[in-house]
């Protein structure tokens, strides 16, 4: 980098910065120059360059430009030796200086990033150290944990010979969500760019758990079978899973299959909290499921005549809405005093019915007369009679009669 250190008005350079091993540009300019000699010399007042002559029996330094107005002269393969301030000295009366500090830039070594454990527990601190040795200036630190900066402690050391170590000390509280996210230690130094190192988080955590209803699909109900399967997760995995009743023993016939309860021909004396629990070498939880048996789906189906057909009609007895997880209610009682109101209802239907069948009948049946005796009211026997009959038997085929 150029800074620009003018002593007099006629005579400047430049200071000038350089990674160890490069080289460096020293450059004496004059605005007007009345032939007067430009001449270089090292922070030892020793003559480089007089005009474009090199005194100095150092073959590192090489002349680049020499005229009436500038000297530049090169320096290679700098080490930390060269630094100082170098004069640009202009032959006039009074004579005149401008001076160009040489900054040897000597970059860190690989940064190297410590834990003071390899596994950190969940809610507990930990603490990491980043190292930037040997260099010059002195290198600044920055932390990054996924992409959020956090802040560091730092401390810098010179050593014997002048170099610099700076040591980042980084604290913070972990939590499993940090399991597997980087953390960077970032170098910023003149001399280098994106320089870092690199380490990821272990962190360890009690198990978490969830109870999941395989089956049934709705409301458990009574008769019916039911799995229920405890899932959990932690690091390191649940070695151990368990199921237990809440203030009761398991039903006698409970099978345990791993992480899975499996219970058949659920009844209401089943009705309880089940809980699972999981544990790791960092802790336990568990979860519960409440199950509430439910009655078992009821139809009432009604009776029809032989005469008339009357649709079936089923009685569905209304279904709580509540979870068996919540545990919260109960079947409602069957009301038997609406289905007695519907029975009575299609008796009375029918009863009416018939009644009108009844009288229906009962309308069409006559009494009907025959004039075969007309006229044998008065007769004394039965063959008087029927002399008597009016017409007799010569008008038997002019007047029948039929019954109909």
């Amino acid at each position: 980098t150029l800074n620009p250190l003018q002593i007099s008005q006629n005579l400047v350079t430049d200071n000038v910065e350089v990674m160890e091993g490069d080289v460096a540009v020293i450059s004496c300019r004059v605005k007007n120059n009345d032939d007067s000699v430009i001449q270089l010399l090292n922070p030892n007042r020793q003559t480089i360059y007089f005009r474009d002559v090199r005194p100095l029996k150092d073959a590192r330094f090489q002349l680049v430009n020499f005229s009436d107005n500038e000297l530049r002269v090169s320096l290679s393969n700098v080490s930390l030796s060269d630094e100082g301030r170098y004069v640009c000295q202009l032959y006039t009366d009074p004579p005149q200086e401008a001076y160009a500090d040489i900054t040897v830039l000597i970059p860190p070594g690989n940064p190297i990033i410590e834990s003071r454990e390899g596994q950190v527990i969940e809610g507990n601190e930990t603490e990491m150290t980043c190292t930037a040795m040997g260099s010059k200036p002195a290198a600044t630190i920055r932390w990054m944990k996924g992409d959020k900066e956090l802040q560091g402690i730092s401390k810098v050391e010179e050593t014997y010979d002048h170099m610099f170590t700076v040591t980042s000390q980084l604290r913070f509280i972990v939590t499993k969500e940090d399991d597997g996210v980087p953390v960077v230690c970032i170098v910023d130094h003149p001399a280098v760019k994106d320089f870092q190192a690199l380490t990821y988080l272990v962190v360890h955590y009690k198990p978490e758990v969830k109870i999941i209803v395989e089956f049934p699909d709705g409301l458990p109900r009574e008769g019916q079978n039911m799995e229920l399967s405890c899932q959990a997760k932690g690091k390191p995995h649940p070695q151990q899973i368990n199921w237990v009743k809440v203030d009761d023993d398991l039903p006698s016939h409970a099978l345990i299959t791993g992480p899975d309860l499996y219970i058949e021909n659920l009844n209401k004396t089943y009705n309880g909290t089940y809980r699972c629990f999981a544990a790791n070498s960092v802790g336990e939880s568990y979860d519960d499921y409440i199950l509430y048996v439910y009655d078992a789906p009821t139809t009432t189906p009604i009776p029809t005549t032989a005469t008339t057909t009357i649709p079936t009609t089923t009685i569905s007895l209304p279904e709580a809405t509540a979870d068996s997880r919540a545990g919260e209610g109960a079947p409602r009682a069957v009301d038997h005093a609406v289905i007695g109101g519907v029975v009575a209802v299609v008796v009375f239907a029918m009863l009416c019915l018939l009644i009108i069948l009844g009288r229906y009948f009962a309308r069409h049946k006559g009494t009907y007369f025959t004039h075969e005796a007309k006229g044998a009211d008065d007769a004394a026997d039965a063959d008087t009679a029927i002399i008597n009959a009016e017409g007799g038997h010569n008008n038997s085929d002019e007047k029948k009669e039929y019954y109909i």
